[in-house]
C-alpha cells in the first residue's frame, strides 16, 4: 500500500484520473489523501465528488474554502458566486447523500509524521492544539445545528487566536485559519484576504510557516490553496497546490519515499477568471 496526497483539484476529474494513471495508483490497496477544494472552478465537480466518496477508507479529505462554499450555497444561505461552477452537484440527483458526506470531513489529519490541512496553522498552535481546535470545527459542522454554524461561518473577525474565544468566534477564526489563511504576522495575528504570491505582501506579514518559533514546525505541514505560491517542498512544509485549474498543473506527493508526480493542465489556461 502506497498514499499519494493530491493537491486542490477543484473538479478537475479528467487530470485527476490521469494523475493517478501517471502514479502508478491502485484501487484496490493504495490510499489518497485530498488537501482540500475537491469542487469549484474546474469542469466535474460532481465526478470529483462521487469519485472520492465512493473511496470510503481508502481515502482523507480535508475541508477546503471551496468546499465549505459549496455547503453554503446549497443551504440557501449564500448566493452561488458568478465563477461558482458547482451547480451539476446541486442539481445531482444524489445531492443530499453527497453533501451530507461532505460536511462529515475532517479539517485536519495527522498521521506517520505528517498533518495535512487546507490553508495553514496560525504559529501559536501545535499540532494537538490544532488537531482537537479542528475536532471542535467538525463536530459544528457535523451536528444538527450545522446550518446555524454555516449562516455564522463567514467574516474575517478575530484575526487572532485567544483561548477565550467562544462561540462562533471562536469556531470561526478556527475555520478561516484551517481553510483561508495565507500569512500572519510575528504575533500571530492572520490574514484572509491576500490572493498573491510572496512579492507584495503587506507590511509585517509574512507566509504563515515562516513564522518564527512556529508551534508546528517540528511536523511535516501538507497544505494547498495558495496557487500563486505554487508547488513548495521543504522539510517542515509541502504545498501542493500547483494550479491546476489555472491551467498548470495537478500535483501528488507519494508520502514513502516523496516522490512527486504531476499531470498537465495546459487545456484548462483561461477558463478560469477568479479565484
Amino acid at each position: 500500500m502506497t498514499t499519494l496526497a493530491i493537491g486542490d483539484v477543484q473538479g478537475c476529474y479528467d487530470q485527476l484520473m490521469r494523475l493517478l494513471e501517471r502514479a502508478g495508483y491502485d484501487d484496490r490497496r493504495d490510499v489518497l489523501w485530498f488537501v482540500g477544494d475537491l469542487v469549484n472552478r474546474g469542469p466535474r465537480s460532481l465526478e470529483t465528488l462521487r469519485f472520492v466518496k465512493g473511496l470510503g477508507e481508502r481515502q482523507v479529505t480535508v475541508l477546503g474554502n471551496h468546499d465549505l462554499a459549496l455547503l453554503v450555497v446549497a443551504e440557501n444561505i449564500k448566493k452561488p458566486h458568478p465563477g461558482d461552477t458547482f451547480g451539476d452537484v446541486l442539481a445531482a440527483p444524489d445531492r443530499d447523500e453527497l453533501l451530507d458526506w461532505l460536511r462529515r470531513q475532517k479539517l485536519m489529519h495527522v498521521e506517520r509524521g505528517y498533518a495535512m490541512v487546507h490553508s495553514g496553522l496560525p504559529p501559536q498552535w501545535s499540532i494537538e492544539r490544532a488537531l482537537a481546535l479542528a475536532q471542535e470545527a467538525e463536530r459544528a459542522l457535523a451536528g444538527p445545528g450545522y446550518r446555524e454554524f454555516l449562516r455564522s461561518m463567514y467574516g474575517n473577525e478575530p484575526t487572532r487566536w485567544h483561548d477565550g474565544l467562544e462561540g462562533y468566534d471562536r469556531l470561526r477564526i478556527i475555520i478561516n485559519a484551517m481553510t483561508r489563511m495565507r500569512l500572519a504576522t510575528a504575533d500571530g495575528t492572520l490574514e484572509f484576504t491576500y490572493k498573491l504570491g510572496l512579492s507584495g505582501m503587506p507590511a509585517g506579514y509574512m507566509p504563515w510557516y515562516d513564522v518564527p518559533a512556529r508551534a508546528s514546525r517540528d511536523t511535516t505541514i501538507i497544505f494547498g490553496h495558495w496557487a500563486a505560491l505554487g508547488l513548495l517542498a521543504r522539510a517542515d512544509v509541502i504545498c501542493l497546490d500547483s494550479g491546476c485549474v489555472w491551467g498548470r498543473a495537478l500535483s501528488a506527493l507519494r508520502l514513502e519515499d516523496r516522490r512527486l508526480f504531476q499531470c498537465d493542465c495546459r487545456e484548462l489556461a483561461g477558463t478560469v477568471t477568479e479565484q
